[in-house]
């Protein structure tokens, strides 16, 4: 499905700046680059970024010049949290993180046909920066600008520590706008919970090379409180999950993010929808499920992952499908398949109670699962010990 350019600055779209009807000019009379930066935090893309990575599909299917940017140095930095300074990570770790985004990410982009797009490092750039040079850039901004910043706003009044490379987080990302392509980048994407971010871009592209340079920001997939949906360790989806795990967690998700999800996540329709989820909210959540499962990993997947579904959370009936040879102890054993495939992260569940052997919970880490155990891992995860 190719959407009109109206379309495409519409669907799931927050806001564009400085104008919806400028960038859709500009896109009428030339192949517009654009971009959009992705941290490597942790080894998976999440359902979050997948927002992103559809609007940048819709662009490419228009014949624009797609970047999808690895902030591998950035990445480093961290983008500044709203409580807590973020660990660094090394160059190392942003990269080993990385190194499987390419598969993830050509599920849903073109990277090889006649506009294939293309994959970049900021550390391209941002390694070659000298002092001097970095002087110059941040002499663009002030502190004011900075600390306008909400997070920043919000620890000031909490009397939580800001640190000096915090604020070069936003003047990093600034400088792939103008140092990615030769005379600066046309638009950049991102959530809408990046604008500060993304602004701060644009105000370098302006002081360095008088241009004008485009945002636009996609809605958040949140409930109803305002809680992103997704992302967070115990409700995140990853894009190398098993169809049936993710398919599983998004029926797990509220009815009120059904529409957003359609609009943000798929390419379906979405005239009459509000009616039919209004109607039917668990047959739409259905077929919103179906839907991104079959997108990242085909039809016949989709239909397995929603017959799996039926049968394990509607009839009762799990299939432990999933034979796994025990590891040294059950928090070794079961953390291939946590949210973020860590024994941490095992040892997370297990002392919250979310993991249950043979029918009985277990609250031992070091507890040795022998063959022929059957292991439910949260709600969605049912594995057998071959």
């Amino acid at each position: 499905m190719i959407l009109s350019p109206e379309q495409v600055l519409n669907r799931g779209v927050e806001q564009v700046l400085p104008s919806k009807e400028g960038l859709k000019e500009l896109m009428s009379k030339q192949k517009i680059t654009l971009y959009q930066g992705f941290d490597p935090s942790m080894p998976s893309l999440h359902l979050g970024n997948l927002a992103g990575l559809m609007k940048l599909r819709q662009f490419q299917k228009l014949g624009h010049k797609v970047i999808f940017l690895i902030g591998d140095f950035t990445g480093m930095i961290g983008d500044p949290d709203k409580k807590t300074t973020r660990k660094q990570l090394t160059r190392e770790e942003t990269l080993k993180n990385s190194e499987k985004w390419k598969d993830q990410i050509s599920k849903i982009l073109d990277l090889t046909g006649e506009n294939p797009v293309e994959i970049k490092f900021n550390s391209e750039w941002n390694d070659k920066i000298t002092f001097k040079e970095l002087i110059d850039i941040t002499a663009k901004f002030t502190v004011q600008q900075m600390l306008q910043r909400d997070l920043f706003q919000n620890r000031l009044k909490e009397n939580i520590p800001i640190h000096l490379h915090e604020f070069l987080y936003p003047v990093t990302q600034a400088v792939d706008s103008i140092k990615m392509v030769p005379g600066g980048v046309d638009l950049e994407i991102g959530g809408n919970d990046q604008l500060f971010n993304i602004l701060a871009g644009r105000e370098l592209m302006k002081a360095t090379y008088n241009k004008e340079k485009y945002i636009l920001t996609t809605k958040l997939l949140v409930d109803k409180n305002g809680e992103k949906i997704g992302k967070t360790t115990g409700n995140a989806l990853f894009l190398d999950s098993s169809p049936s795990e993710f398919f599983g967690g998004m029926m797990s998700f509220p009815d009120d993010v059904i529409l957003t999800g359609f609009e943000l996540l798929t390419e379906v329709e979405l005239d009459g929808l509000k009616d039919k989820i209004g109607a039917d909210p668990m047959g739409e959540k259905k077929h919103l499920a179906r839907e991104i499962v079959k997108l990242i990993w085909g039809e016949n997947e989709a239909t397995l992952a929603e017959n799996n579904f039926t049968k394990t959370f509607q009839e009762r009936k799990p299939d432990y499908e999933i034979k796994v040879r025990g590891g040294k102890n059950l928090a070794d054993t079961i953390a291939p398949y946590t949210a973020m495939k860590s024994v941490s992260d095992a040892k997370r569940y297990i002392n919250q109670n979310s993991v249950d052997v043979n029918g009985i919970t277990i609250k031992d880490p070091t507890y040795k699962a022998k063959t022929g155990d059957k292991i439910k891992i949260g709600e969605k995860v049912f594995i057998e010990i071959d």
